[in-house]
């Protein structure tokens, strides 16, 4: 720029323009704008129409309150909403739109017409369009039912340079796709429709029961993402945690299934995704991703909305609280997962012309049972697939015959006794015969059903000296017996280390960090952080600290990056298990080492003990490294390998 130029107020179109380079990136960005205020208007239905991915048009229809003829020309302006009036609310804001950004931004950049009516009349409905360099508003009649109809047209047809950033239409649909997702999983209550180029690809009735919530997850998520999550319902010191967390067995190459909301408001926060990785730290496999479909709700005074255009980014006014609140309540949910069991869901219900349809599709002759060799008459293969209570209470009355002393003397858990030098030599399978007056006590069980076997049943065979393979009441279950019992050894050497105070020792010579002014008063704040972990942590001078103690297990281990990973973890996660990491890393390492080897022959007796022990166990179906420690094929699946019935 060669001429020197006077400052002047950029025209109202060009200044929209540039607004809408932070607010519509796509057409999924105004998908999202759109819905958002169909969401605000207390909308029961909302359709979104496309065409050509959303590049050609894009329909947002709802029935909410609608807008007035008299507040129509103020909707397309800029900063102009009925959302919020003053300081106080924008501090407490509890609409997921509030800037009045959205409109003016998309009309800038595209053909935006806005019909709206809010009387049940349906002759009573106004059309708004924006025109001309000033973006005047221009209202005329329009009939249209109560709610409103927002139709973009020509996405960026006046700004060609933003138009060739577009992706093909398959690629721009996918993120459309993606945003209309997001929004139908935060309103259960709100019935979705989603049509592209004429043809509906999503039609979701609404539903807060917990047989609609489901058939939703199903429907957007995939059968397997239902099949394998637990759901969870936490509530502590003003917050609540609710929804969905995926199985460690059931991860992802890629975050694509992954979902957190804030009272409502499907965020992206460094903070909140720090705790999830910290809950699933030491039973994700390498690389892996988790599901989770999560709902947090606070006082909306206590988190700020307003941190970015987008508005996806949020801020807590207490972050430890809230991340200490999360680790703990996934941590418990996942750990509460024992092995063997399954979580139960409702079957969606199917309606009577498909379930008629299936019956009549269905083949009318079954494959006779074969004659065994000194076999009587057998139940029906109808029955095939559950073990009665006769035959589980005779198969456990003969197991007891034969091994009298399993019950007492193989179930019982041993605490874990690090051996000196670090062995986990103390909780092999050899150390498991002990005498009564040294057995510990046995952990609180459910009591046991005569009736039901248990959940990962009983062992018949151990296959290669790798795997055991046990019989259940669903069909066969195959276990990794060295994976698992990795496992078991692994959290009880965490149990004792980790369940008192830390053994600490002193170094013989000090070690001097250089840090800046900001890890110097992370250091003086966090001193009893500090302290409970073992680690003593002195300032020395304005930009050096001095290290004088850390955990035994640590003593040989490189201490200024853990000391630093440390402080960068407390400065902005308000909490740091980078020491605890560590330690549980060498725990791991030595729990594999101890624990029983491949090519080990064991015992009936031992494989029962096992398979006891992996019920009992926290995160027992995943190994330190996080392979899955077992895997059950159903009666229904091996008859379908075997074309029974077919």
């Amino acid at each position: 720029m060669s001429e020197k130029r006077h400052i002047q107020i950029l025209d109202p179109r060009l200044a929209n323009q540039i607004s809408a380079g932070e607010v519509v990136e796509r057409p999924a960005s105004v998908v999202k704008e759109l819905v958002e205020n169909a969401i605000d208007a207390g909308s029961r239905r909302i359709e979104v129409e496309l065409e050509n991915g959303g590049a050609r048009t894009i329909r947002v229809r709802d029935d909410g309150s609608g807008i007035g003829e008299a507040d129509l020309p103020l909707a397309l302006s800029r900063h102009a909403t009925s959302k919020i009036v003053s300081l106080e609310e924008l501090e407490g804001v509890a609409s997921l739109g509030f800037r009045g950004e959205a409109l003016a931004s998309i009309s800038s950049v595209a053909r935006l017409e806005l019909v709206s009516n809010t009387d049940e009349d349906p002759r009573s409905g106004w059309r708004v369009v924006a025109e001309g360099r000033r973006m005047e508003p221009r209202v005329t009649p329009a009939p249209h039912p109560r709610g409103t109809s927002v139709t973009v047209r020509d996405l960026f047809f006046n700004t060609p340079a933003r138009r060739k950033f577009l992706r093909t239409e398959k690629t721009e649909f996918g993120h459309v796709e993606e945003a209309f997702r997001r929004q139908a999983l935060s309103r259960f209550d709100i019935g979705w429709v989603l049509r592209h180029n004429h043809r509906t690809l999503h039609q979701l009735p609404p539903g807060d029961d917990p047989v609609a919530q489901e058939r939703r997850l199903q429907s957007l998520l995939g059968k397997a993402f239902l099949e394998n999550a637990l759901h969870l319902d936490v509530e502590a010191g003003g917050l609540r945690l609710s929804g969905w967390v995926g199985l460690p067995t059931h991860s992802r190459a890629q975050a694509d299934q992954q979902y957190f909301f804030v009272n409502g408001r499907v965020v992206r926060d460094r903070l909140v995704a720090h705790a999830i990785r910290q809950a699933y730290r030491d039973v994700l496999f390498h690389g892996r991703h988790p599901v989770f479909v999560l709902y947090l709700e606070v006082d909306p005074r206590v988190v700020d909305v307003n941190v970015h255009p987008t508005k996806h980014e949020v801020r807590f006014r207490d972050g430890r609280m809230v991340h200490d609140f999360l680790f703990s309540s996934l941590h418990r949910a996942l750990g509460e997962a024992r092995a063997g069991e399954r979580g139960e869901h409702e079957d969606v219900p199917e309606t009577p012309e498909v379930a008629e349809s299936v019956r009549e599709a269905a083949p009318t002759w079954q494959q006779q049972p074969m004659a065994l060799p000194g076999q009587g008459e057998r139940a029906g293969d109808g029955d095939r697939d559950r073990v009665t209570p006769d035959r589980v209470r005779a198969f456990m009355e003969g197991y007891r015959a034969l091994h009298p002393e399993h019950e007492e003397s193989l179930l019982t858990p041993q605490p874990a006794a690090l051996a000196p030098g670090g062995s986990a030599a103390g909780v092999a399978l050899e150390e498991r015969r002990v005498s009564p007056a040294t057995r510990a006590p046995r952990p609180a069980m459910p009591e046991k059903d005569a009736t039901r076997a248990p959940p990962l049943g009983y062992a018949v065979a151990q296959l290669h000296g790798v795997y055991i393979l046990s019989q259940t009441e669903r069909g066969l279950v195959v276990v990794d017996m060295h994976a698992a019992h990795e496992r078991i050894v692994y959290e009880r050497m965490k149990t004792q280390v980790h369940g008192g105070a830390l053994q600490a020792q002193p170094l013989l010579v000090p070690v001097s960090l250089a840090a800046s002014s900001a890890e110097v008063a992370t250091a003086e704040a966090e001193h009893d952080a500090f302290s409970r972990l073992g680690v003593e942590l002195d300032v020395a001078g304005p930009e050096t600290l001095l290290v004088r103690q850390v955990p035994v297990l640590l003593a040989d281990a490189d201490v200024e990056p853990l000391i630093r990973d440390m402080l960068a973890d407390l400065e902005r996660y308000g909490r740091s298990d980078r020491l605890e990491a560590r330690i549980n890393e060498l725990l791991s390492t030595m729990a594999c080492h101890g624990s029983v080897r491949a090519n080990r022959q064991l015992g009936l007796e031992e494989m029962n003990a096992l398979l006891r022990d992996m019920e009992r166990t926290e995160r027992s179906g995943q190994c330190n490294h996080g392979r899955p420690t077992w895997t059950e094929m159903s009666m229904k699946e091996l008859d379908r390998l075997f074309m029974r019935g077919q």
